[in-house]
């Protein structure tokens, strides 16, 4: 399992080894042991399975806010996505920026997204299905959202907001401006 930091040092790409022949191939694409040396530690609890008919259809910016902050693990069963991830911990050297990493089915890479990271993603196929790992369960009161085409973040999703396909809640999240200091970024000590 090789594990890559992004343009957000937080925010790793993980390439899964597969071991493949005629039939297809077998991929391990969760290993505690090897995400826990690689320096994620997060518990996940919960596993999500999301499934979008269309392509062109946008899922986020979401987060949820402590005591039911979020950490995830994303990859794709099924298609592909222009997944998203917006630093927004207040402090942080990266605050306000963002990191799109394509994934698909076919390298099988995962996104691993520590809690203080707004997430969000565009499918780039029709059926496609993504699978992630939660380390928090889902809170009504603690789910937010930030505009998926908010001008202050600059997103390129390739997609116009005419062709986006979008539930009614996240057309009304309010914008990046206003967002509250749910999160602090904190450096790593030199001890880790």
């Amino acid at each position: 399992m090789q594990v890559t930091a992004t343009d957000l040092p937080d925010v790793k790409l993980i390439t899964p080894k597969r071991f493949g022949d005629e039939r297809g191939f077998l991929s391990e694409v969760y290993k505690r042991e090897a995400l826990r040396s690689a320096g994620i530690t997060a518990e996940f609890v919960q596993d999500n399975h999301t499934f979008s008919a269309n392509a062109e259809t946008v899922r986020g910016l979401h987060y949820q806010i402590p005591p039911a902050a979020q950490a995830k693990l994303v990859f794709v069963v099924h298609g592909a996505i222009i997944d998203v991830v917006v630093d927004i911990r207040w402090g942080s050297p990266t605050y306000g920026q963002h990191v799109r990493v394509k994934l698909d089915d076919q390298l099988g890479q995962q996104l691993f997204i520590p809690e203080g990271f707004a997430h969000g993603f565009r499918t780039l196929l029709p059926n496609t299905q993504v699978y992630y790992k939660i380390s928090a369960l889902y809170s009504q009161e603690c789910e937010r959202g930030i505009p998926w085409n908010d001008p202050q973040l600059g997103i390129d999703w390739q997609l116009t907001a005419d062709q986006a396909i979008l539930s009614d809640r996240d057309r009304r999240h309010p914008p990046f401006e206003s967002l509250d200091r749910f999160f602090h970024y904190q450096a790593a000590s030199s001890h880790d």
